[in-house]
C-alpha cells in the first residue's frame, strides 16, 4: 500500500493542497479560493473556520478525482501566511474573525509601541525593522483597547498555523518562522519577550508551546481524519512561514542561495546560519525552518504591477486567451522579447501599493520614466519585468553589504514561468538563475518535506531536499546585457531617491 504526504499551503485568498509520494512526485492537487472581509480600508478579516473548511473542500476534490486514495495520506505539513491572528476563548472557540496579516487598523497602537520600546530595540529583539500596524503585537493591543469584552475572554492567542494544528490535533503548538514577526517573540533566545507581553497585557499561558519546524506534533484526531478522509494514523508536523516553505521547496536551504518569488508580491529569502543584522536596519531577519538558522526575508509590490498592466492595457491578449487558451502573459512575453535590454531607456518604478524593504516607503507610487514617441506597449511590458529585476538586485546589494555571499538565485511563483523574465533577472543580477520542476508549487512541496522529515521518512531536511527537489533549467547571465543593466540600475535607484520627497508630499494631501 502506498503512503503519501499532504502539503497544505494556506495563502491569503486561496488554499492549495498537494499530495506527494516519498520521491517528491506530486500525485494530486486542488485549490480553493476564499474571500476576505474588508468593511473598511484598514480592516481585513476572515472567519477562522474558513481555512479548515477550505482544507476539507480541497480533500473532497482530490478524493473525487480518484488519482490517489486519500486514506493513504499518513503525514500532513503546512506552509502558512504570516501574522494572521486567531484569538480563542477557554473552549478554544474564536472570539472574533481572524485578523489577516494585511490588516492595518492598529496604526495608533504601533505608534504607542514605537514610543515605548523604539524601533532599534524592536530590531535587536525581534529581527523586524520597526513596529507597524500589520504585526500581531499591535493588533492584540488594538483588541485590548477597542474590544475589551473580547480581550477579557482571551485564553489562547494563535497564529493561523497554530489554529489549524489545534483543530487537527487538539494541541497548542507553534514554531519560530511564524513567531518572528509577531514582535512578542525574542529571536535571540527563542523565547517569548516577557517585557512586551507585560506591556500589552498578554499572559504567557495564552501562547502555544514553541517547537522547531518539521517537528512531530501528534496523530490526527479521529473526527478530523474522518472529516478530511485521510488515514486515522496520519501524523501532523509543524510547518513554517510560506516563504520559508517555498525556499525549502526550491532547494534554498544553504547559505549562498537567494530565492525569489514573483506572485502578486515579490518576496525574497536568503538563509544564514548566523543571526545577522543589517547595520542600516533596512533588512528584516526571520527565524528559518531549520533549527538555529535564520533568513533575510522581505517582500514588496511584485507581479501585481504586470497584472495591472495586462488588465488595463492588454485587452487583446486577454481576449486571445479566452478564445485560444494561450496564456495572456505568454503573449505579453512575445512582445517583450522584441525589445532590447534596457527598454530603450524606459524605467519603471512598480510601486502600486508602496515600497517595502530595503527601501521602505509606504507612500511610493508607480512611475514610468523616460517615455518617448518611440516607446510602444512592448517597451512598457519589458520595463515592468526589468523593474522587478532591479528590486531583486537592490535586495542582493543590501544582503551582500551585510557580508552574506550569494552564489545563485532560485526562482519560484508565477514569474518563474516566463523564460524572458528569468533571463532578464539573470542578466540584471549577474547570477545564474535556477528553475526547479516544482517552481509553481514550492510551498506545498516544502511543507511536505517538513512533514516527511517529522515522521522519519527522511533522515534530514537536507536529504529530503536532495531527493525531492530537482532542477529543470538554468539561465546564465549575459554579461554584455549585465553591463547595460548596471548603468540603468543606478538610474533606477536615483529615480526612486529623487521622488521620495514628492511621494511624501502627496501623502499629506
Amino acid at each position: 500500500m502506498p503512503e503519501y504526504i499532504l502539503g497544505l499551503d494556506i495563502g491569503t485568498t486561496s488554499l492549495k493542497a498537494a499530495v506527494y509520494d516519498h520521491s517528491g512526485t506530486q500525485r494530486a492537487s486542488a485549490v480553493v479560493e476564499y474571500s476576505l472581509l474588508t468593511p473598511s480600508t484598514t480592516i481585513v478579516e476572515a472567519p477562522c473556520d474558513v481555512y479548515l473548511d477550505s482544507i476539507v473542500k480541497c480533500m473532497q476534490t482530490i478524493r473525487n478525482a480518484g488519482a490517489v486514495d486519500t486514506r493513504d495520506i499518513t503525514a500532513i505539513g503546512f506552509s502558512v501566511q504570516g501574522e494572521t491572528l486567531c484569538l480563542l476563548d477557554a473552549e478554544a472557540e474564536p472570539l472574533m474573525n481572524a485578523i489577516v496579516w494585511m490588516d492595518n487598523r492598529a496604526g495608533a497602537q504601533a505608534e504607542t509601541l514605537r514610543k515605548r520600546f523604539g524601533n532599534e530595540t524592536c530590531y535587536e529583539v525581534t529581527g523586524q525593522v520597526s513596529f507597524e500596524a500589520c504585526w500581531p503585537v499591535a493588533k492584540v493591543l488594538w483588541v485590548r483597547e477597542n474590544a475589551p469584552e473580547q480581550f477579557s475572554r482571551i485564553k489562547h492567542i494563535l497564529l493561523l498555523e497554530d489554529f489549524i494544528i489545534h483543530r487537527l490535533t487538539g494541541r497548542f503548538v507553534t514554531e519560530g518562522s511564524l513567531l518572528t514577526s509577531t514582535e512578542y517573540w525574542d529571536i535571540r533566545t527563542k523565547k517569548y519577550w516577557t517585557e512586551m507581553l507585560d506591556f500589552v497585557g498578554i499572559e504567557e499561558s495564552w501562547l502555544p508551546e514553541v517547537k522547531e519546524s518539521g517537528e512531530l506534533v501528534g496523530t490526527i484526531l479521529p473526527q478530523m481524519a474522518e472529516l478530511l478522509c485521510v488515514s486515522p494514523k496520519a501524523r501532523i508536523s509543524t510547518g513554517c512561514l510560506d516563504q520559508a516553505a517555498g525556499a525549502i521547496g526550491v532547494g534554498n536551504i544553504h547559505p549562498g542561495i537567494f530565492s525569489e518569488n514573483i506572485g502578486a508580491a515579490l518576496a525574497i529569502c536568503v538563509p544564514t546560519r548566523k543571526l545577522t543584522y543589517d547595520e542600516n536596519r533596512l533588512m528584516p531577519v526571520h527565524y528559518f525552518a531549520l533549527p538555529d538558522t535564520y533568513m533575510m526575508h522581505t517582500f514588496t509590490t511584485g507581479g501585481m504591477c504586470l497584472r495591472w498592466f495586462r488588465d488595463t492595457f492588454c485587452a487583446d491578449a486577454v481576449g486571445m486567451q479566452s478564445m485560444t487558451g494561450l496564456d495572456a502573459y505568454y503573449l505579453m512575453d512575445q512582445e517583450a522579447v522584441t525589445v532590447d535590454p534596457g527598454s530603450d531607456g524606459l524605467i519603471t518604478l512598480p510601486h502600486l501599493q508602496g515600497s517595502m524593504a530595503p527601501d521602505v516607503n509606504l507612500n511610493a507610487k508607480a512611475v514610468f520614466y523616460g517615455a518617448t514617441l518611440k516607446h510602444k506597449r512592448a517597451h512598457f511590458i519589458r520595463s515592468i519585468m526589468e523593474s522587478l529585476g532591479y528590486i531583486i538586485c537592490r535586495n542582493l546589494e543590501t544582503i551582500e553589504g551585510m557580508g552574506l555571499e550569494v552564489a545563485q538565485i532560485r526562482t519560484m511563483g508565477g514569474g518563474s514561468k516566463s523564460e524572458i523574465w528569468n533571463q532578464i533577472k539573470a542578466d540584471i543580477t549577474g547570477k545564474t538563475l535556477y528553475v526547479t520542476h516544482s517552481s509553481q508549487d514550492t510551498a506545498c512541496l516544502g511543507a511536505a518535506i517538513l512533514a516527511g522529515y517529522a515522521i522519519g521518512v527522511f533522515e534530514s531536511i537536507e536529504s529530503a531536499v536532495s531527493q525531492m527537489v530537482r532542477v529543470k533549467k538554468t539561465f546564465e547571465p549575459n554579461m554584455e546585457n549585465h553591463e547595460t543593466y548596471q548603468r540603468l540600475y543606478k538610474k533606477y535607484k536615483l529615480l526612486f531617491q529623487s521622488l521620495t520627497g514628492l511621494f511624501d508630499l502627496d501623502a499629506e494631501h
